[in-house]
């Protein structure tokens, strides 16, 4: 289990994960998000310094230093995934979703086709007070255009355009979110219950 010291007492993944559901997703999402994208690599020696920095950033005890490494981390392979990740992780502990979304924007600028990314982006721009639909929705829109058979940004879409009452384009959606029992049947039951909601169940 991952854990950085520098983000204050008991900051870990498991705490992240145990809040509010946008934003224990967005948690989720941003631990995932070392899987690989489709960008160009840097070379092997700024990936192995950017990887270096990053190890260094989460043994410290000064937030603001370790802060500055991972950003530096940012500038030396700026497709360096686990960067990325303690940034969005700091950012999003801190409720600063406008720099969780700056964090992943900045990504998808060097990582295009990283899917995972955009729903970050999206799942910060949820978290907001009221949440951002129409900005959310955008990018969830853009993940699903990258991933046709990403159920979470299915259901993310088909939940905010039920809000929106696009009722016909949202039941698509959902019911695809909803057919995806297997690994992701918590979100097949998000997408059931939202169906019932609209009456479609």
């Amino acid at each position: 289990m991952l854990s950085w010291q520098a983000f204050g007492e008991g900051f870990d993944l498991r705490i992240m994960r145990r809040v509010h559901p946008g934003k224990a997703a967005c948690a989720a999402l941003m631990a995932c998000i070392l899987v690989a994208g489709g960008a160009a690599r840097a070379d092997d020696g700024s990936r192995v310094k950017a990887g270096e920095l990053v190890a260094t950033a989460i043994k410290m005890t000064d937030s603001q230093q370790a802060l500055k490494l991972l950003w530096q981390a940012t500038e030396i392979d700026p497709t360096y995934y686990e960067a990325y990740t303690y940034l969005g992780l700091y950012y999003n502990s801190r409720q600063d979703f406008a720099k969780v979304a700056d964090v992943y924007k900045r990504l998808v600028k060097y990582s295009p086709r990283e899917a995972s990314a955009y729903l970050n982006i999206g799942e910060a721009y949820l978290s907001f007070n009221p949440p951002k639909r129409d900005e959310a929705l955008t990018y969830y829109r853009r993940a699903y255009e990258i991933d046709p058979r990403s159920s979470f940004a299915a259901l993310r879409i088909g939940a905010i355009l039920a809000q929106q009452g696009n009722l016909e384009e949202a039941t698509r959606y959902l019911k695809q979110a909803s057919a995806d029992t297997g690994r992701n049947a918590p979100l097949a039951a998000e997408a059931d219950k939202i169906l019932k909601q609209m009456g479609v169940m």
